[in-house]
């Protein structure tokens, strides 16, 4: 009798050990807040841990919103557009955002030659890439597009908060900057919110704060641009980093055999053909990789790499036709290849 009274209270001790562990590890490692929306002209993804999620959360989309409110090229009430809508006349009062952001595109437009170019919204607007109308324009009408391009004489008036472009027809775009800037607004808010760990990814605009709840690093992998969605050629171990992911896979159309993408070189009015597949950008603030990925892509591995290694903060991967991956010095640190299909040169 004893020895079964033995075993018995052995039992519920190793139930009580078992669920005491079992409840420690739940409180250790709690279930992140997740939620998905629309914003941007993209779907927008987060995983956020902390007792103040909600909160902070719900004030995190609030900025995106006000963001797309100020730089959208489409909504009538935007500051863009009106700025637009004025070229060739008076100067636009805008929200300090819009200001900030636009003065950011201008000095990575100096710092890559005009690779990255805000003024190119009348060539996207003729393309129409990723919307109904898409087509291929005339050469004419492409020419006459490229010579409204021209970053160097956006006009910016600090003191009134101002912006003029100076020729009608003139067009400034922020779509490949805006997201990062977008990502680092809500990292901020995370941060003031007392948020540890989170992963925020704005269509592709990936930022991760801090580490995983258990410590480790986070594993983001970088898209195959030869495979659909989520497959991959490899994984970055990363903490308080930003990825931003640019490709000729994201948005395109075909027309007698040939494909037309969205990223476009300036100076042809044409989709870049700098035998690049994809260009990763890893920075410490998402508007530097947002505005890098799209210079890098147009600019070419020799040049882009060159252009990478120069900023501090950040680091690059770019990916060519051949299936052979380049890197910044820095990337060995961060960059795992895991498809055999590829080959990667490490940085020096």
């Amino acid at each position: 009798m004893r020895i079964l009274k033995k075993v018995f209270l052995a039992v519920i001790l190793g139930i009580i050990l078992f669920l005491a562990i079992f409840f420690m590890k739940s409180v250790k490692r709690p279930h992140p807040l997740e939620q998905t929306s629309y914003a941007l002209g993209t779907i927008l993804h987060f995983q956020i841990w902390g007792k103040d999620a909600n909160q902070a959360l719900e004030k995190a989309l609030s900025r995106i919103h006000d963001i797309e409110v100020h730089m959208s090229t489409h909504d009538p009430n935007s500051d863009i557009y009106k700025v637009n809508v004025s070229s060739g006349s008076s100067f636009v009062p805008v929200h300090e955002d819009t200001f900030y952001v636009v003065e950011k595109a201008i000095d990575y437009a100096y710092k890559s030659s005009g690779t990255f170019e805000p003024t190119i919204g009348g060539l996207v607007n003729l393309w129409g890439i990723g919307t109904p109308e898409e087509r291929l324009p005339s050469e004419e009408e492409i020419a006459n597009a490229v010579s409204l391009i021209g970053y160097e004489e956006v006009q910016l008036d600090r003191k009134n908060m101002s912006i003029r472009l100076p020729r009608s027809g003139q067009h400034l775009d922020l779509g490949g900057i805006a997201k990062g800037y977008a990502a680092d607004e809500v990292v901020a808010i995370l941060k003031r919110k007392g948020i540890k760990s989170a992963l925020v990814d704005l269509g592709g605009n990936i930022f991760v704060l801090g580490t995983k709840p258990d410590s480790t690093l986070w594993n983001v992998g970088v898209q195959n641009p030869l495979e659909p969605r989520g497959q991959y050629l490899g994984v970055l171990r990363v903490s308080n980093k930003s990825v931003v992911t640019s490709g000729n896979y994201e948005r395109f159309f075909e027309k007698d055999g040939k494909r037309y993408h969205h990223i476009f070189d300036p100076a042809t009015g044409y989709p870049a053909e700098s035998g690049l597949l994809s260009v990763t950008i890893l920075s410490d603030r998402s508007i530097d990789g947002d505005a890098l990925s799209t210079a890098l892509f147009v600019l070419g591995k020799e040049e882009g790499l060159k252009l990478a290694s120069s900023i501090e903060g950040v680091e690059a991967l770019v990916v060519t036709k051949e299936k052979k991956i380049y890197g910044t010095a820095g990337m060995d640190d961060f960059f795992k290849l895991t498809n055999k299909e590829y080959t990667y040169e490490k940085g020096k």
